[in-house]
C-alpha cells in the first residue's frame, strides 16, 4: 500500500534503548515517506493521507531475526528430534543437494510472509540462490540482510566458485531495493570452510566495507573437534587466523569459554542468540546473561524453520528470557525489557542498522502494532512483560516496513498469501520428487 504519510493515532508506544530499558508512554506518530518525522499527542488528521487507529495497540519497532536460513521454511517439521551432527547430514544436506532458484523463490516468499504476520520486519539470512531470495524480498516488501552461505571443505576450485558467487551477490545486491537489502561475506563454520577461505574472507569483508556472518561454537562436538584439530578453541582460532573484528555476526555461542568471551567483548564481536534452535537440536544453552554482563551486544534470531520450527520472535524472545533463568536459577536474569531489545534495538546493532530499531524521529519506520485486545494480552497490566512472556505472532495487527504498509489488520497487502502457501507445497513437493529421483 503506497501511502506519502501515514498517522498511527494513539498507540501505546514501547521503545527499547540500547542499555535494556523501554520507553512506555501513549502519543501519535507521522511517518513521511519512509521515515518517522513526528512523535506528539496532537498530530492532525488533516496531516496525514491515510489514518491508523492505534487506540487499544501497542506500536514497537519491527523485530529483527539476526539469524535464519529463510529458504529452510520449506522442510519445516521435515527431520525432527535429531541432534545437528544427524540432521544436518543424514536429513538437511541431502535435500538442500536437490534446491534450485524456483524453489529457494517460493521458500523465501513463505518465509518471508510468515514473518511479516509475525512482526518481523528485517532478517539476517545465510543461504544460496541470494539473486532468487532478494526478488522475494522485493516482492513481499521485507528488509534483508543477506549473505552466502560458503562452503569450500579444503578444495579450492570450490573456495574460488564460492568467492565469486558471494562477490557477485555483494556488487549486485548490495544497497537494492530502496536500501532494504544489504550484505554479508557468509563463511558457514570453522569446520566447513578451510583457513584459506576465512583469511580471505576478511581480506574481501574490509574492501568491500561488509560485514561477516558466521556459525560459531554451536555444540560441544564443535568444540571438542577444534581442540582435536588445532589445539584451539574456535574463537581463539579465529583470533590467531586475524579474523576477529566488530563486523561479524557470530551465529549461536553455545559453548564459550571464559578466555572466548574476552575475545568476543575485546573486537566487539555481535553475538546471535537462537534458544529455539539450540534447544531443539540439544545443543545446550548460550550463556548469554554473562555475555551481557560483559557489555558484549548480543540479539536473537531463529535460525531456519527446519530447526525451530516457526520464525516467531515472539517465542523467541520468551524462550530467551527462560532459558536464562532456568540455567542461573535465577528469576531477575534477562528481565523483559532487556528481552525485547534484544529483538530490536540490539538487532539493529548488531548488524550495523542504527536506522532502525528503535521509535525515534528521523529513523526509517520499521513499526508493527500489536493488539491488546485479546485474550493473551489481557489484562494488559505490563505492556512490556507482555509482549514477551504472552504475546505471540498471531497478535500483530499490522505490519509497515520502510514507511509502507505490508499488512494491516492480520491482511497481507498486494500479495495472494493462499497462493503463496500452494507454491510452497508443490515446491517441497517438487524438491522430494527430486531427491528421490536422484536416489
Amino acid at each position: 500500500m503506497e501511502t506519502k504519510t501515514i498517522l498511527i493515532k494513539n498507540p501505546i508506544i514501547l521503545n527499547p534503548k540500547l542499555d535494556g530499558s523501554v520507553d512506555q508512554y501513549k502519543s501519535s506518530l507521522l511517518i513521511e515517506n519512509n521515515k518517522i518525522s513526528l512523535i506528539n499527542k496532537e498530530i492532525e488528521d488533516s496531516n496525514a493521507d491515510y489514518i491508523i487507529d492505534g487506540e487499544g495497540k501497542i506500536l514497537m519497532p519491527g523485530l529483527i531475526n539476526t539469524h535464519t536460513h529463510l529458504p529452510m521454511v520449506l522442510l519445516r517439521s521435515f527431520a525432527d528430534d535429531l541432534n545437528l551432527d544427524s540432521w544436518l547430514n543424514d536429513h538437511i544436506w541431502p535435500m538442500e543437494a536437490h534446491l534450485n532458484s524456483e524453489l529457494i523463490y517460493h521458500g523465501s516468499m513463505l518465509g518471508a510472509i510468515e514473518m511479516i504476520k509475525s512482526g518481523t520486519t528485517c532478517f539476517s539470512d545465510m543461504y544460496y540462490y541470494l539473486d532468487d531470495m532478494a526478488k522475494a524480498v522485493d516482492k513481499t516488501g521485507i528488509r534483508a540482510v543477506l549473505s552466502y552461505g560458503m562452503i569450500d571443505l579444503n578444495d579450492s576450485e570450490k573456495r574460488e566458485g564460492e568467492f565469486k558467487e558471494s562477490i557477485s551477490a555483494i556488487k549486485n545486491l548490495h544497497n537494492t531495493c530502496d536500501g532494504r537489502i544489504t550484505t554479508m561475506f557468509g563463511p558457514h563454520s570453522i569446520y566447513t570452510t578451510s583457513p584459506e577461505l576465512l583469511t580471505r574472507t576478511r581480506k574481501e569483508a574490509d574492501k568491500y566495507n561488509v560485514g561477516i556472518h558466521i556459525h560459531m561454537n554451536e555444540t560441544k562436538k564443535e568444540i571438542e573437534d577444534s581442540m582435536d584439530l588445532r589445539g584451539l578453541r574456535p574463537f581463539e582460532y579465529l583470533d590467531d587466523l586475524g579474523i576477529l573484528s566488530d563486523d561479524i555476526v557470530a551465529a549461536h555461542c553455545v559453548w564459550l569459554s571464559d578466555n572466548e568471551i574476552d575475545l568476543i567483548k575485546k573486537y566487539n564481536v555481535k553475538v546471535s542468540h537462537n534458544p529455539c534452535s539450540n534447544s531443539k537440536l540439544s545443543s545446550g544453552i548460550a550463556p548469554i546473561s554473562k555475555l551481557i554482563d560483559n557489555n558484549i551486544c548480543v540479539s536473537i534470531g531463529t535460525d531456519g524453520a527446519s530447526s525451530n520450527n516457526n520464525l516467531d520472535m515472539f517465542e523467541e524472545m520468551k524462550f530467551a528470557a527462560l532459558l536464562q533463568k532456568v540455567n542461573t536459577l535465577n528469576p531477575q536474569v534477562l528481565p523483559a525489557s532487556q528481552t525485547f531489545s534484544l529483538a530490536t534495538v540490539k538487532g539493529a546493532e548488531a548488524l550495523g542498522l542504527n536506522n532502525i530499531g528503535s521509535i525515534e524521529e528521523d529513523k526509517i519506520a520499521d513499526l508493527i502494532l500489536v493488539d491488546t485486545n485479546t485474550p493473551n494480552f489481557t489484562p494488559n497490566t505490563n505492556a512490556c512483560s507482555n509482549i514477551v512472556y504472552s504475546a505471540n505472532g498471531s497478535n500483530v495487527n499490522t505490519t509497515i516496513c520502510n514507511g509502507e504498509i505490508l499488512m494491516e489488520n492480520r491482511q497481507i497487502l498486494n500479495l495472494n498469501e493462499k497462493e503463496i502457501l500452494d507454491n510452497a507445497v508443490d515446491a517441497f513437493n517438487e524438491l522430494k520428487r527430486l531427491k528421490t529421483e536422484a536416489e
